[in-house]
């Protein structure tokens, strides 16, 4: 009797199959006329679709003569709306062309899910006029966003910390950063308020408050070798950035000299984040396999999801000297039945001089065997060859940076880790070349 229930199960499976793509095929029909008027329209041209009417409650308006001029255009499947109920995070592929320089593929985000950006025009209804549902714009000028005006030289500290991850301990020279690389103002270079409009202002602090990822991008620009996505601009609630390539997920199989490359490339990124000539600790609070992607061409690891990173001032640390902040902080390994969590304490990170928050996260949830993602384990250091798997040195590198046996392990195996991953990456470089 046991042995027909695979069988069973296989033709229930096919079933459920033709069921669904018959369904789907009827969405189809039921939707045809629909589907050529979404190949004809370009709605990115559309007021409404990328929320320029809610501005200043949005994200910036520096792209918008690129949307409104048909510039920016969705790829093929990304024009079907119907499909948009599988695009939870809201990230679209397009199209941008310059005349000059031709066509190439950019990244849309809407910066939320359809439920976040409904609860964000609800917070700001109700911090302006104590109600759910408002004049959106008309609100913005009754927040605390319009309330800091442009007779207020600088933006403090004191105003906006804990608003967001960025910053959840700001200090002044942070701050100064971010006003002066705001990219979506025309006078771009000051760190005064007062030289931004009343919109832009508003727009700056929405952004700082609701998803600080356009600020990071910008403060930390891949032009000055951050590994960041690069920032392109804003109209309404619809962000363009730079289509960096495949996400590394996509690399989980690929052949051992190349997950070697990737492995030590996502090391260099833990290390430049945490240990920089700016003295800005840039730590990673969301690390899963589908925030970096590669590129296509030189191979590169980018993170492209930049939303969760909390900036700490070492120099402003070192200043003021909290209670223990010279003492080495140790992320502690916690067991989890989830994906990709992490174990830390922003109040830690922030008052500490030296922290290995970056290495663990790296090594727990993208390299070692207690790396979990979609349902496989395993990490992407793992099948090494057979005499790598031997020799032991790698495994127990990985073990001590993501599960430390000794007092500050960590930090001795992420450095050991990381020569040892650029020796076998050298070492697979010059036997390719041969």
């Amino acid at each position: 009797m046991l042995r027909f229930l695979p069988l069973k199960l296989g033709r229930l499976y096919r079933c459920l199959k033709l069921l669904f793509l018959v369904g789907l095929f009827v969405i189809l029909l039921m939707n045809t006329h629909n589907l050529f008027a979404s190949f004809q329209k370009n709605e990115l041209t559309d007021r409404r679709f990328i929320n320029l009417n809610k501005c200043p409650a949005c994200f910036g308006t520096s792209w918008c003569r690129k949307f409104m001029n048909g510039q920016v255009s969705f790829e093929t499947w990304g024009r079907l709306r119907f499909l948009d109920v599988f695009n939870v995070k809201n990230v679209y592929f397009a199209q941008y062309g310059e005349p000059r320089e031709g066509t190439r593929r950019v990244v849309l985000k809407r910066l939320g899910s359809n439920q976040e950006l409904a609860e964000i025009d609800q917070k700001i209804c109700k911090r302006a006029t104590g109600r759910p549902r408002c004049d959106l714009v008309q609100a913005m000028y009754k927040t605390e966003f319009a309330r800091i005006n442009g007779d207020v030289r600088l933006l403090t500290p004191d105003v906006v910390e804990g608003w967001s991850d960025l910053v959840h301990c700001p200090s002044q020279r942070l701050l100064d950063r971010v006003v002066r690389r705001y990219a979506e103002t025309k006078d771009s270079g000051s760190f005064l308020l007062k030289n931004l409009k009343d919109t832009e202002r508003m727009q700056l602090l929405m952004t700082l408050a609701f998803n600080p990822e356009p600020l990071v991008l910008q403060s930390f620009p891949s032009d000055e070798g951050w590994p960041f996505a690069k920032y392109l601009g804003a109209c309404g609630r619809m962000v363009a950035v730079n289509y960096v390539g495949e996400e590394l997920w996509n690399f989980y199989n690929a052949p051992w000299e190349k997950r070697v490359d990737l492995a030590r490339q996502l090391m260099d990124i833990a290390e430049q984040l945490t240990n920089n000539d700016f003295d800005f600790a840039l730590y990673l609070l969301d690390v899963s396999f589908d925030n970096f992607a590669v590129g296509p061409r030189d191979g590169k690891v980018i993170v492209v999801d930049a939303e969760n990173v909390l900036v700490a001032d070492k120099r402003l640390i070192k200043q003021n000297k909290p209670e223990s902040y010279d003492v080495w902080y140790e992320s502690r390994f916690e067991e989890c039945d989830r994906e990709a969590c992490l174990s830390f304490s922003k109040d830690s990170l922030c008052s500490r001089v030296t922290v290995d928050h970056n290495y663990y996260a790296v090594c727990q949830n993208l390299l070692s065997r207690y790396a979990t993602w979609r349902g496989t384990t395993g990490g992407l250091l793992h099948d090494p060859p057979a005499h790598i798997a031997k020799e032991g040195q790698l495994e127990a590198l990985l073990d001590e940076c993501t599960r430390p046996k000794k007092r500050y392990g960590r930090f001795q195996a992420a450095k050991e880790l990381r020569e040892y991953l650029t020796k076998l990456a050298a070492a697979s470089s010059s036997a390719t070349s041969r």
